[in-house]
């Protein structure tokens, strides 16, 4: 039943579209991603980099991995490995399991839950309101961050979730 709304709605986006309406933040200057919560921390997923948002699907705990690979869960005949990202950049959620959400990666044959506090939706900005330079609100996520956009006084982070899946303590989440 979802997937049908979901593709009226991609119909009536590219109708609008072909009438030269557009969607909210297209353009030569606008940047979309999707935006999450981390930590209390509002971070932006280029939108290219997630396949789909689930809430917290049940999953079957592996044992011998590392804490922050929760498990495996089957979502919809598809075996998808769920991480909480907080457990694995050595931080502790503090958000209720039931609010928290799972961002979906399909990169590079990798097929990946990501557990985030909470998501935004789509966000749109305007590229002049992205700076480069950054301090990142907490030093474990560092290398996954690509600069930030800033607006009304809100400072959005660009994590590259490509970049986290590629880490290599991500793609070894078996215990020595």
């Amino acid at each position: 039943m979802a997937a049908k709304g979901f593709i009226k709605l991609l119909e009536i986006a590219e109708r609008s579209k072909k009438r030269g309406l557009g969607l909210l933040g297209q353009g030569e200057n606008a940047w979309t991603g999707v935006g999450f919560v981390l930590s209390g921390e509002r971070f932006l997923a280029p939108i290219g980099e997630v396949a789909e948002i689930l809430k917290v699907p049940r999953f079957t705990m592996i044992p011998g991995v590392e804490p922050w690979m929760r498990g495996l869960a089957n979502v919809r005949g598809r075996l998808l490995p769920i991480t909480d990202m907080l457990l694995f950049m050595g931080r502790k959620p503090h958000v209720q399991e039931h609010k928290r959400r799972v961002l979906v990666i399909d990169y590079q044959d990798i097929f990946s839950g990501l557990i985030v506090d909470d998501v935004l939706g789509m966000q749109h900005f305007n590229t002049a309101d992205y700076v480069l330079d950054v301090k990142v609100p907490f030093s474990e996520v560092a290398p996954f961050i690509q600069g930030a956009f800033i607006r009304e006084g809100h400072t959005w982070y660009v994590l590259l979730l490509s970049r986290l899946i590629e880490d290599s303590r991500f793609l070894k989440a078996a215990v020595a």
